[in-house]
């Protein structure tokens, strides 16, 4: 699904739950608010690790400290609003019917979802993406950091916490050890490989599960419509 999509889905769910529970009597329901967006900005964006010197000069490995404290903030006020044990049991069972009202959304994107994450993985093991990784590791050795893979180092649980300095300059070699062995593009494009194989061996399910996700999008857009 597309951002757009995403967006249109959650708000007609919201839209139908929202009904479902002033049905039931819940007249002071409200829907939780659409979470600001946090951290990646598609997709690809960090799908193969850090690139944005500017932020990593900041905040390391973290995502931008607006965007997380505006992100943090709304996910408190949802958890504030959600209270109440007979609630909480009425708002599941609207949100399941609001589920079948809309259709299968789900199955229709998540065959897609499966192959980009197995390729994902595979790529990793090209020997081409291999040998980046190589050189990457020996490059951050030379800085005094030792981790195998690009993404190590962003999951090194010494940086789960608040930004440090450590974390910067980490942060700071592995973005220069990225720009000297090319290792982004080199997996990139060794997944693309892979990706478009997996795409002409599952052409006819995939399109397959985008037509069930077009006519979950048509019932979305008749309860955005007012169709409900």
């Amino acid at each position: 699904m597309t951002d757009d999509e995403q967006s249109q889905l959650g708000r007609a769910m919201s839209a139908l739950t929202e009904d479902c529970m002033h049905k039931a009597g819940y007249g002071s329901w409200n829907p939780a608010p659409e979470l600001p967006k946090m951290g990646p900005k598609t997709l690809t964006d960090l799908r193969y690790g850090i690139h944005d010197a500017a932020l990593v000069g900041k905040r390391g490995y973290h995502p931008d400290a607006a965007e997380k404290a505006a992100h943090d903030a709304a996910v408190e006020a949802a958890i504030a609003g959600r209270s109440g044990g007979a609630a909480t049991a009425a708002e599941n069972g609207c949100g399941q019917q609001s589920k079948q009202k809309i259709g299968d959304s789900q199955s229709g994107f998540q065959l897609a979802e499966q192959l980009a994450n197995d390729a994902f993985t595979k790529a990793e093991k090209e020997p081409e993406v291999a040998a980046a990784f190589t050189q990457w590791s020996t490059c951050m050795k030379e800085s005094g950091y030792n981790y195998r893979e690009p993404l190590d180092a962003v999951d090194d649980p010494k940086f789960a916490r608040d930004v440090t300095k450590a974390e910067i300059d980490t942060a700071l070699a592995d973005l220069n050890c990225r720009s000297r062995t090319n290792v982004a593009l080199v997996w990139y494009e060794a997944e693309v490989r892979l990706q478009k194989a997996a795409l002409e061996k599952n052409a006819q399910a995939l399109q397959g599960g985008r037509a069930k996700l077009d006519s979950a999008m048509k019932n979305v857009n008749a309860v955005l419509a007012g169709k409900r």
